[in-house]
């Protein structure tokens, strides 16, 4: 019998893509801090509601209601005409989605614009919409893949422009934070990489309700204990603002 042989496979857009984004990723000292929490009330409340909001949702309000109070989680690292920190006005939250693409799994990333100031059921809908909808009917994607096409010389010069270069910028095109969750498929990232200031991300929730919700740092933009402020203050607003809007719902349900 004749040996098997492997087979080359060239990069598909979206991977270029993720490519790019680990390569700026590598230059930023990224570093995760977790803190331990309960929502045994908001699972609760959720189940009750009318309308059964994501838990990305959930967090990604929460975070952006925390950004309003800490506002290094909007500001970001510019190293262009020199260093310095850039801070956003508002939150624009950079989900992570997979959807499948020409028979690849491939992660693009969604946008929601000042979290802080929508809805649970407004957010929820949206990342419903980014999750369901053809992939060439989002504008956002079909950029996305547009400029994964564009050959490298001239896709990470430009995105070291875009980074380094103009502060509103970066937030518009990139985000100023990422969410990326998969504790849906029963696992979750210690370390996720990204270009951006601050990435969150948080586990399975267990049955008594525990969870652990970390917060990924760029270490050029703020300290640790900022950031374990900032994960007190968020369990705080996840126990009152958020779960007041969802036992809204389902007063509202019942």
């Amino acid at each position: 019998m004749g040996k098997k042989r492997g087979r080359t496979l060239p990069l598909t857009a979206p991977r270029r893509l993720i490519c790019d984004l680990l390569h700026f990723a590598r230059g930023v000292p990224s570093v995760p801090v977790q803190r331990r929490m309960n929502v045994a009330d908001l699972v609760e409340a959720r189940g009750r509601a009318a309308h059964r909001i994501s838990w990305c949702a959930i967090f990604t309000k929460a975070f952006a209601r925390t950004a309003v109070q800490t506002p290094e989680l909007r500001r970001a690292y510019l190293a262009f005409p020199w260093a310095h920190l850039y801070e956003h006005p508002c939150s624009i939250a950079s989900v992570a989605v997979e959807r499948l693409y020409r028979g690849e799994n491939a992660v693009f990333f969604a946008h929601l614009q000042s979290p802080e100031t929508k809805t649970l059921q407004a957010l929820d809908e949206k990342l419903r919409q980014y999750k369901t909808e053809p992939v060439e009917n989002l504008t956002l994607f079909r950029r996305a893949l547009a400029i994964g096409r564009l050959p490298g010389w001239l896709r990470r010069p430009g995105w070291w422009w875009l980074l380094n270069a103009r502060g509103p910028w970066r937030s518009a095109v990139a985000g100023t934070f990422g969410v990326s969750v998969y504790a849906g498929l029963g696992a979750e990232s210690l370390h996720p990489l990204s270009p951006l200031t601050t990435t969150l991300n948080y586990g399975v929730i267990q049955g008594d309700g525990g969870v652990t919700v970390r917060i990924t740092y760029d270490h050029r933009v703020m300290d640790g204990p900022t950031v374990a402020r900032a994960l007190a203050l968020l369990e705080d607003i996840l126990h009152h603002d958020v779960l007041t809007e969802l036992l809204d719902g389902a007063g509202r349900a019942a």
